[in-house]
């Protein structure tokens, strides 16, 4: 659960500033029992990628999250999946280019967020 609500905050599907589900909404909409939602949200809480407001609800945040010890780990996940890419054979000219694309969809989706912020 967390990590699916994580992938959509970084593929910018829930934009930053975004309105969450509430628990109860989501764990009826997925049949997920609520406990799991509730702790997915306290543990994305924790890490940075949401914010709750009393009596508001829970938004994805505005800032991104400082956590070097994330970025380590999925630093080495990343080597490991290139490292297995080149020698399955790919190129380090298309795992450049997909890095290339996926920087600047990064970056579209912070440009937008600022707008709907209106921090531009």
């Amino acid at each position: 659960m967390r990590d699916g609500l994580r992938r959509l905050i970084v593929s910018g599907s829930l934009p930053l500033g975004e309105k969450l589900p509430s628990v109860r909404e989501l764990s009826t909409q997925l049949t997920i029992n609520p406990n799991t939602i509730q702790r997915a949200y306290r543990e994305l809480e924790t890490e940075g990628y949401i914010c709750s407001v009393a009596g508001r609800g829970s938004y994805v945040c505005a800032q991104i999250p400082d956590d070097p010890a994330r970025q380590v780990a999925l630093l080495q996940q990343f080597d490991a999946a290139v490292q297995e890419l080149l020698y399955l054979g790919m190129r380090c000219e298309e795992l450049r280019r997909r890095t290339e694309l996926l920087n600047r969809q990064e970056d579209n989706n912070r440009a937008t967020a600022a707008r709907l912020l209106g921090k531009e």
